[in-house]
């Protein structure tokens, strides 16, 4: 018996139904609003000309070009039995055989949460929400800028849980720098599966890694549970211009083995990694996702995958990326339209911004970035909340400033009601000519719910906002970050599952020696 299963059958054993259940029973309820399903059409920028010509361009990259598949022979031999062209490690892709292999993706998938209520469902014309990934630094308004540690993560994953408006759990919402680079991912896997009851994200950076965190999960869902059905996501980066690293590819393979998601992202920096041109950028963004997408089903066909776009652009002037820029948006609405056509799910956007601070360069950029992922048909976006300084730094007003806003994008998706109530002419015949809509029988019985509201913003007249203090929104957020950290309450777990994990964690990290590099 496998470490794994004898800790289920340990953990059967001894019970602890009951305890949960008390302390459910007791628990503080926070609320999530569900997953964004969008009542708002797609906006699109390729007309159909231009859809063919990049994706024939797309498989002309496949077939005469090629992409590397580096230190993976195993991959290499795979391609050669599904009757790819391969030579040393670069593997030519025939026209047509790519599409063929990524129609057997599922166009839609559901990823369980251990709290059912929590489930999302990836793909169609869904929005999922997830924050921040993989900052070493975070910034705090009293702390400044520092390497993060397990505090820290830990601090996000609890406000990820207090967030109405977001989601998922995510990932690497910071790197725990003070932590063993080898053991890390124990730690951050068992804060996402004990702090919070949302979805969350699997490790990625050694294939070792994605199996514990297959393992993790089989305690905490059962073994049986996870191997027929998606309870992670995973995000495989791939090193663009064209090439599959080892690394990435040894973990995707982990996941696709179990039944597990796995988000398979070209990371572009325009005029770097990728051509200058939107056209151009969004031929070799095609071209990966379709080698990457059908590498998944080569190793098990069905395995679910989202199709993913990171797609920034370079200041020809400082060699820094730029955030919430016009090309960029081009880039992933047209991205959406071509994902579409593959019938996948689709990973872009989110807060996206080169600020050091959350300030008025941050909120410019990051609205853009937002809204144009929720035009563009975007199901699953990461960095949705957090994000700063071009993503080296998670910042913890800015996670409750940006997630407080992800309120607007469920808002704006619901789009214009046409029913009978939300055509309002029992009201305009109520109140009729030069009076006032705010005690009609309309307004009182839909005031509620009418209107998004802030949990953060400040719209009180000058005279009180001076006398509170005249604070600015980062001071207003820093103030949420402790009231929100101050009525935490650890979502119910049943304890002989939370042994079991602790004592998988504690055992790996026994098994060797410490590592930073």
């Amino acid at each position: 018996m496998n470490d794994v299963a004898e800790a289920g059958a340990r953990r059967r054993a001894r019970g602890g139904g009951g305890a949960a259940r008390r302390a459910e029973r007791t628990a503080v309820s926070i609320e999530t609003a569900r997953f964004i399903e969008r009542n708002i059409p797609n906006f699109e920028v390729l007309n159909e000309e231009a859809l063919q010509i990049i994706e024939y361009n797309a498989e002309t990259v496949l077939e005469e070009i090629g992409v590397n598949f580096v230190e993976n022979p195993a991959a290499l031999e795979l391609w050669r039995q599904a009757g790819a062209d391969v030579g040393g490690e670069r593997v030519r892709i025939p026209r047509g055989l790519a599409r063929k292999l990524c129609s057997t993706a599922p166009s839609t998938f559901t990823q369980h949460a251990r709290n059912p209520e929590r489930f999302v469902e990836v793909g169609g014309r869904n929005l999922v929400l997830a924050p921040v990934y993989g900052p070493p630094f975070v910034r705090s308004k009293d702390g400044g800028r520092r390497y993060a540690t397990l505090d820290d993560f830990q601090t996000f994953v609890k406000l990820g849980y207090m967030s109405k408006w977001l989601h998922h759990s995510g990932g690497t919402v910071c790197e725990p720098t003070d932590i063993p680079v080898n053991k890390r991912h124990l730690d951050m896997l068992l804060a996402h599966m004990t702090l919070s009851d949302k979805p969350f994200m699997g490790s990625v950076t050694a294939p070792e890694r994605a199996q514990d965190s297959v393992d993790m999960a089989s305690l905490l869902f059962g073994a049986d549970f996870v191997q027929a059905n998606t309870v992670m996501t995973s995000l495989i980066n791939i090193n663009s211009p064209l090439t599959f690293d080892g690394i990435m590819m040894g973990a995707l393979e982990v996941y696709a083995r179990n039944n597990q998601a796995a988000i398979i992202s070209p990371f572009i920096v325009g005029g770097a990694m990728a051509p200058v041109s939107v056209a151009g950028t969004l031929t070799q963004v095609l071209a990966e996702v379709l080698a990457g997408v059908s590498y998944s089903q080569l190793i098990r066909k069905g395995a679910p995958v989202v199709a993913g776009a990171f797609v920034t652009s370079i200041d020809m002037n400082s060699g820094a990326p730029t955030f919430g820029t016009p090309e960029a948006s081009l880039i992933t609405y047209g991205t959406g339209q071509l994902v579409r056509r593959l019938r996948l799910p689709y990973r872009s956007a989110g807060a996206f911004c080169g600020s050091k601070l959350p300030d008025a360069q941050a909120a410019y950029e990051s609205a853009n970035s937002l809204n144009m992922g929720l035009l563009a048909g975007v199901n699953f976006m990461l960095h949705a909340c957090g994000w700063l300084e071009g993503g080296l730094v998670s910042s913890f007003e800015k996670f409750v400033m940006d997630a407080d806003q992800l309120g607007i994008l469920h808002h704006l998706a619901r789009g214009v009601d046409m029913s009978e109530n939300g055509q309002a002419m029992s009201a305009i015949r109520q109140v009729g000519p030069g009076s006032h809509y705010l005690g009609s029988d309309h307004t009182q019985a839909n005031f509620k719910d009418s209107f998004w509201r802030t949990d953060l913003l400040d719209y009180k007249p000058f005279e009180t906002w001076d006398e509170e203090g005249a604070r600015d929104t980062e001071t207003l957020a820093a103030l949420r970050v402790q009231r929100m950290l101050e009525t935490y309450q650890q979502p119910p777990l049943d304890p002989a599952i939370h042994e079991s994990l602790t004592d998988y964690v504690a055992r790996k990290k026994a098994s060797m020696p410490d590592s930073f590099m």
